[in-house]
């Protein structure tokens, strides 16, 4: 069974840079999709950035040029490049990944189609 674990979460002022790590393992998937997710207090979990095994890429609007989704395959780490935070960025970030049939694509798969979620991690950023 694939784990997740996250990592890299902080406290930043608006404007800072974090960098955060999901490392996978048990990962053996020729064909996924992983992706990185957030939460709010108070608001629905939301697709952030996602990647697939050809590193193909694609972003919220909201993050578009600010955030970086990237991979290490050959040690099975995600990252996300959180620059330009704003306050409005601080949420509970989750790393999640999902093997694809060979007819799915990263893009249109939904929160709740993936198999595998980490723990989060929390990025906090004041004003």
């Amino acid at each position: 069974q694939v784990q997740l674990v996250e990592s890299g979460g902080g406290s930043v002022q608006a404007g800072g840079s974090l960098r955060l790590s999901c490392a996978a393992s048990r990962f053996s998937y020729s064909r996924y999709c992983m992706a990185w997710f957030r939460q709010a207090p108070g608001k629905d979990r939301e697709g952030v950035a996602r990647i697939d095994n050809s590193g193909t890429t694609s972003y919220a609007d909201s993050v578009k040029g600010r955030f970086t989704i990237s991979q290490d395959t050959a040690k099975n780490i995600l990252y996300l490049q959180l620059n330009s935070l704003k306050p409005e960025d601080t949420a509970m970030y989750y790393c999640a990944a999902r093997g694809l049939a060979w007819w799915s694509q990263c893009a249109s798969i939904g929160l709740r189609d993936f198999y595998t979620w980490g723990q989060g991690t929390q990025v906090t950023v004041s004003s």
